[in-house]
């Protein structure tokens, strides 16, 4: 069975790499690129969803407004680019928002952007993942009705695929990445060119008209259309998560790695913010009508649309209408690329989540097995707990985009607030001591743009806190407390830990003896074993202990004792009420309390048996001892294996002969 486990461990995830082969695994530019940018990069295939979804409560005269939207969308995005690039040479050691903030404003603001990064990194797998399997569902007519389903697979192989190690998931990621830029930017000029052309045909949704909801039955003016316009922007927003993911990475990139990290920043925001603006500008020049409640809003010739009507996302409208139809062979590339981009954004989260994971534990805030690279050189642990939250909320929200995205984006614009924060404090730290006029003119620089970029995101923040929060944000930010909270705790529990085990400066008193106890149900080879080995440490006197529960069995156990003429005296507990572990306590308690200075060795023989469904039959009493003796003081318990023939034991790795293949009945 362990061979079996390993050749399955091998074909899924491939060969062991040993530590010193990590450089092996750094990436290139054009590698990083889709690795650390596919989230920002796919998001402009739902954040323009977001932006008309939200202005279609207004009806159609808030659609004028997206294009401005958009603008203000991209600018922040160049801002933030702009002020990441900053970062990435200041901070190159991969600690990202989570470093800046906890060395510049202290390690409780630290914390709070760690918690806000973690949480938002889980929402990036589940809104992309969704969204990607709602696009697949327009070409794939099988996945409606199924979408969670479809998702939580989506889940699990991604979660293969990185685990066999980031350079491999980012060379399988490539392809598709670069195919959906180019699909994109391809459809926006093809559409362009036939708008200028004059033969651009309008989306198939254009023949609707919007019913405004309640509140804008006289217009679109006033503070609710004010409050709509913040709502629509906070939400478009959503096209600038992922930014933060490369400064993160940045130990993931080759050499030089701060330049290239940076270079792959300017990239990743100047095509992001190319393919927003050409989606925003091709639905306006169709006329493509998207809503909130399509069944209830969109009307046709005065009427609504049937129950049963089905909205296409924009993209999936928009290719129809640029390629004339479904049945141009590069609407079904728009398409596929799209979904396939979408899934494969959550790679972000699964490289951001990890390091940011494995960072944190290295400083004690969350369990160290997270700081641990497994046998691909990639963080495991951190990838499967990713994994799992993503998956219990595609299944909690039935992987809705509308319903998940209003979770989406707080974490990462409070990440964004307080990481600009922090670099303003460190440009201005710096400035104090450098005297170099070149290198004042460099830092005054890079102050004022990350000056700027805090400005920008704090502001965001503020609209975003303001427009979402009652319809879910406040699910995200309880979250973020609640995982504050315990990443606290795990760092008080590791410090009290340390605390406990610092040696003294003195010299620790030995124990004066060691009395040894040997457990024993039956006369048997796991037994004689035992009591071979607790003869062989050599203790101060040695018992075999068996409690009494059935006369008949007990007396049988006595004679067989007396028969092999065992040298170690046979102590029996009764136990009048058929427990097992309690009367093995109380005489391990006895023997402490006559002799306080004494140690108490307990010797458990163990079955090694090599299939899951035996160690159920085996072993049960053993465990909820062992359970218990290891809170006792001054008590240690020593496990006795006994590999039975089920665990693959071999005679030629039995030198001593102990290992008997049982004879055949019969």
């Amino acid at each position: 069975m362990p061979a079996a486990n390993d050749v399955l461990k091998r074909v899924l995830l491939g060969r062991a790499l040993a530590s010193h082969r990590l450089g092996e695994t750094l990436l290139s530019k054009k590698i990083a690129l889709p690795v650390f940018a596919s989230d920002a990069l796919s998001s402009v295939a739902y954040a323009p969803d977001e932006i008309f979804l939200t202005l279609s409560f207004a009806g159609l005269a808030a659609y004028s407004f997206s294009w401005k939207i958009g603008l203000v969308v991209a600018a922040v995005m160049l801002v933030v680019v702009a002020s990441y690039r900053q970062n990435v040479h200041a901070y190159p050691s991969g600690g990202g928002d989570y470093e800046v903030a906890n060395e510049n404003l202290g390690a409780k603001f630290g914390l709070t952007v760690a918690a806000a990064l973690l949480v938002d990194y889980v929402l990036t797998v589940a809104v992309s993942v969704s969204s990607g399997v709602q696009n697949a569902a327009s070409a794939l007519g099988f996945v409606k009705g199924n979408e969670a389903i479809v998702a939580v697979g989506l889940v699990v192989l991604l979660t293969a695929i990185n685990l066999r190690g980031v350079k491999e998931s980012g060379a399988a990621f490539a392809i598709p990445t670069y195919g959906f830029m180019l699909a994109i930017i391809g459809m926006t000029v093809f559409g362009l060119l036939r708008h200028f052309l004059g033969n651009l045909p309008l989306a198939e949704s254009a023949k609707y008209t919007i019913r405004p909801e309640p509140g804008f039955e006289h217009g679109f003016v006033g503070m609710g259309a004010a409050f709509l316009l913040l709502r629509a922007f906070s939400s478009g927003c959503a096209a600038l998560t992922g930014v933060e993911a490369i400064s993160n990475g940045v130990p993931a990139f080759q050499k030089p790695k701060s330049k290239n990290a940076a270079t792959t920043l300017l990239l990743m925001g100047g095509i992001a913010v190319t393919m927003l603006m050409g989606i925003i500008t091709l639905a306006n020049l169709t006329k493509l009508r998207f809503a909130e409640n399509p069944t209830r809003q969109l009307l046709e010739n005065g009427r609504p649309v049937p129950p049963g009507f089905t909205q296409e996302t924009v993209i999936s409208q928009l290719s129809k209408a640029v390629f004339s139809g479904a049945t141009h062979p590069l609407f079904y590339v728009v398409v596929a690329f799209t979904g396939v981009i979408l899934i494969l954004a959550a790679n972000t989260a699964f490289n951001g989540f990890p390091v940011l994971g494995s960072i944190l534990a290295k400083d004690g805030y969350l369990p160290r097995q997270l700081h641990t690279r497994g046998d691909r050189l990639a963080y495991s642990n951190g990838i499967l707990l990713l994994a799992f939250f993503a998956i219990v909320l595609i299944v909690a929200f039935d992987a809705q985009v509308t319903r998940l995205i209003q979770l989406y984006i707080v974490g990462v614009f409070i990440s964004f607030t307080l990481s600009q924060t922090g670099m303003v404090r460190h440009w201005t730290r710096l400035l104090r001591q450098e005297t170099d006029p070149a290198a004042r003119g460099r830092m005054m620089r890079a102050r004022v743009i990350n000056s700027v970029g805090l400005a920008m995101t704090g502001t965001v923040l503020i609209i975003v806190l303001v427009t979402k929060f009652t319809r879910g944000a406040w699910i995200a930010l309880a979250a973020m407390a609640v995982l504050y909270v315990m990443m606290r705790g795990i760092h008080r529990h590791y410090d009290r830990v340390r605390m406990e085990l610092e040696p003294p400066d003195d010299i620790v008193a030995q124990p004066s003896r060691n009395h040894a106890v040997v457990l024993v149900s039956k006369v048997h080879n796991p037994t004689l074993r035992a009591l071979a080995y607790a003869k062989a440490t050599r203790p101060h006197d040695l018992t075999a202990l068996t409690v009494s529960v059935d006369p008949n069995d007990t007396q049988a156990l006595q004679d067989e004792w007396d028969r092999r003429g065992l040298d170690v005296p046979l102590t029996v507990v009764d136990s009048p009420y058929r427990e097992i572990t309690k009367p093995i306590l109380d005489y391990v308690k006895r023997i402490r309390l006559d002799s306080p200075r004494d140690v108490v060795t307990v010797f458990i023989p163990e079955y090694v048996v090599g299939h899951w469904w035996e160690q159920l039959l085996h072993n049960q009493s053993a465990l909820r001892l062992k359970g218990r003796l290891l809170f006792q003081p001054g008590v240690m318990v020593t496990s006795v294996p006994y590999q039975l023939a089920s665990s693959d034991r071999r005679k030629d790795d039995d030198p001593a002969g102990t290992y008997r293949k049982p004879a055949p009945r019969g």
